[in-house]
């Protein structure tokens, strides 16, 4: 099911538990910082390996932009901490064990894991920009260059 949200509408609240056994929901950042969004299929799988450390490698740019960086998938808590600490991923990854974060999303697939897809979420709350679908190459730059232009 391709995502039905869309630049200006409210993101969705989310709460859940983080790989480090914080809750971080999305009321942490608002009027604060603005967020990278980012759901993925699995922990330890290539393409989603690739796609984090891309994203851990642009943080600290990101970070400077007053933009965080949030991770999610369906893996637990315990898959998370093996995949945060084995790729140094400096951001949280929430366990949406239950599919409800991605499908408030609109990127649960039938399959009970999330659709890669990424959501840059204003300080307002709402969404700034929609990537469904993504391809990993290129797309942490992609999102660098989207977060500059609309600053």
């Amino acid at each position: 099911m391709p995502t039905h949200l869309k630049p200006g509408d409210k993101a969705p609240e989310f709460s859940a538990r983080s790989w480090d056994g914080s809750t971080v929901s999305l009321n942490d950042y608002k009027g604060d910082r603005d967020v990278v969004l980012f759901f993925y299929v699995r922990d330890n799988t290539s393409g989603c390996t690739r796609e984090a450390r891309a994203l851990r490698d642009i943080a600290d740019e990101l970070g400077k932009r007053g933009v965080a960086i949030v991770g999610v998938s369906t893996n637990s808590i315990e898959s998370h901490a093996r995949f945060a600490e084995n790729n140094e991923l400096p951001f949280p990854l929430l366990a949406d064990e239950d599919g409800s974060i991605a499908e408030d999303y609109g990127v649960l697939r039938s399959t009970g894991t999330a659709e890669r897809s990424t959501f840059l979420i204003g300080r307002d709350g709402r969404l700034q920009f929609v990537w469904p679908k993504v391809t990993v190459t290129g797309h942490a730059n992609d999102i660098l260059n989207k977060v500059d232009e609309l600053t």
